[in-house]
């Protein structure tokens, strides 16, 4: 349900939309850590495919999403927003962020919004846990990478969902994304298109303070 919550308030979906990804999601086996299936390529968005330049700020809030919860900005630290909602009565609390630049190759193919995001969600035991959504179906079997602070991450993909394939080191990659300038995602589509986003790492560590801090309470 938080995939639902976050994909609403970054794509600004319609409830149909919202259904739609839900029972996406009921088809896809759930990777490590995850309390429920990852989900496959999501609904299309009622917004048009993007191939301009991603703003600087996140999306804001929809007036309502999935499990009755709306998410709530609790502080905007550079680009990275940090949020919460309480879904079906769980918390869930994340930073999110677009990239400050993508590329693709070739070029000027459409593609929807990418988003990086970093949740916690005390009911599950889950902290810090990363994601990307890159905005389009990856390659079936493909493996992508994050790089950041000078290291290499290897990325599990499923539909158009990125987390960290050995999670023994996600706290690791979570402490070199709080020092770094930025984090590059690199992936290829399932129609073989190259992409490398870029994500200003500006105001991170404090947008994850902020959430650790609302989501004890």
């Amino acid at each position: 349900m938080w995939r639902v919550l976050i994909l609403a308030l970054m794509t600004g979906v319609t409830a149909g939309g919202i259904a739609d990804s839900a029972r996406a999601q009921t088809a896809q086996p759930a990777p490590k850590n995850a309390p429920a299936p990852k989900p496959a390529a999501p609904a299309a968005p009622t917004t048009a495919k993007s191939t301009a330049k991603p703003e600087s700020k996140p999306a804001a809030p929809p007036a309502a999403v999935a499990g009755g919860a709306e998410p709530t900005l609790i502080g905007q630290f550079g680009t990275w927003g940090a949020y919460s909602a309480t879904p079906n009565g769980k918390k869930v609390c994340f930073a999110l962020a677009k990239p400050s630049s993508s590329k693709t190759n070739p070029p000027n193919r459409p593609r929807d919004p990418a988003y990086a995001f970093v949740s916690t969600r005390p009911a599950e035991k889950v902290n810090n846990e990363v994601s990307v959504m890159i905005g389009y179906a990856l390659k079936p079997g493909s493996e992508s990478s994050v790089e950041v602070g000078g290291a290499a991450f290897a990325m599990y993909t499923q539909g158009d969902g990125l987390w960290i394939k050995n999670a023994a080191e996600e706290e690791r990659m979570v402490e070199a994304m709080r020092k770094s300038a930025d984090l590059v995602v690199k992936g290829v589509s399932a129609k073989g298109t190259e992409t490398t986003d870029t994500f200003s790492l500006k105001g991170l560590a404090q947008a994850l303070d902020k959430i650790a801090q609302d989501c004890r309470r």
